[in-house]
């Protein structure tokens, strides 16, 4: 494909399996140093992509391979079923990419099961409504293939990836249609920004800014690998780049002070088929400067795919199922230099 976004899943099946070589949860406490220390806060999902922070200050993570979304608490690390019975994938990738929380409600963003791969669901977003009972309240692969994108595609339905409340409804990222949508509440869809084959990823909202990671095309070049910013409420919103430099920025964040955050799967594997992942084991955490510089927190992440930050700490889910706690994101309450406006 010439846009597909499946190397973020499809065939890292064995590269999954390999120990993410992180200090277990439960070992002995480490001192605080200031620096950061990344533990394994939960393990045993499947099929991880997204994640959110619930209005219970708990984590909320979609298993794409059971239709299920998971809560986890932050401090204890203990899971339970949240919600199940939502569309699982049907090819080995999409199904539940991604959860996000209007209020109380929590939605689910679902791709990449309709007849057209061989499923029989709809792609779009569900409202859960109860722990076994949901609602669809937009059909994102109708509305896709009833108004293609101006880039190259294979999918006509998309490849919907990730979920970001806003006023009055969701922007959505579609990394094999290169676009960011806007759906209502009510279900009314429309386009925001179009790119060309940058292969938009994850997201997150400040105000009118929208802070969009894009993990670009393969072979995954650093320079490739962006953070941007746009106004999704302006008319016809134009996106700069704020960071660049690492492959396959994957999800982005902002924290406390204004800083922002930023999530690399991992070095390139070079030059290779479409729907190869990073090199396993060569993830970053990193933290991005007001100057556009780039500073690496946390390394040797096992494919990581999504990002919450709460306070001074990440959160970061990957796909081989893990969800890593990665403490002290800002040494000793320095604020300096990590301002973004917004």
């Amino acid at each position: 494909m010439k846009t597909s976004r499946t190397a973020l899943f499809g065939a890292a099946t064995a590269a999954l399996l390999l120990p993410a070589l992180l200090v277990p949860a439960a070992a002995s406490a480490t001192p605080n140093t200031g620096e950061p220390t990344v533990t394994v806060l939960a393990s045993g999902l499947q099929g991880t992509t997204g994640s959110a922070i619930g209005p219970d200050r708990a984590l909320y993570v979609p298993q794409s391979a059971t239709g299920e979304i998971t809560r986890i608490d932050l401090d204890s690390g203990a899971t339970s079923t949240f919600a199940s019975g939502l569309p699982s994938d049907v090819v080995g990738i999409g199904g539940i990419t991604d959860v996000a929380f209007v209020g109380d409600t929590a939605y689910a963003l679902v791709t990449l099961v309709g007849p057209d791969v061989g499923g029989s669901e709809v792609n779009g977003i569900y409202r859960i409504d109860d722990a076994d009972s949901f609602t669809l309240i937009a059909d994102l692969g109708a509305w896709s293939t009833m108004n293609p994108p101006d880039t190259p595609f294979d999918q006509p339905s998309g490849l919907q990836f990730a979920l970001q409340p806003v006023h009055g409804g969701f922007l959505v990222t579609d990394g094999h249609h290169n676009r960011v949508l806007l759906v209502t509440l009510d279900g009314s869809v429309s386009e925001v920004i179009q790119f060309e084959n940058v292969v938009p990823t994850g997201l997150d909202v400040k105000g009118r800014t929208v802070y969009l990671a894009q993990a670009g095309p393969v072979p995954y070049l650093p320079e490739d690998g962006r953070i941007v910013s746009f106004s999704w409420k302006a008319d016809s919103p134009t996106a700069s780049t704020v960071a660049s430099g690492y492959s396959l920025m994957i999800d982005v964040e902002t924290g406390r002070c204004g800083s922002l955050f930023a999530l690399s799967q991992g070095d390139s594997p070079g030059d290779v088929i479409e729907g190869s992942p990073a090199l396993p084991d060569s993830g970053e955490l990193l933290m991005v400067h007001r100057d556009g510089e780039v500073s690496v927190i946390a390394e040797d992440l096992n494919l990581p795919t999504s990002l919450e930050v709460v306070r001074n700490t990440a959160y970061v889910v990957t796909l081989g199922g893990d969800v890593l706690k990665i403490t002290n994101l800002i040494g000793h309450g320095d604020c300096q230099g990590t301002r973004h406006g917004h």
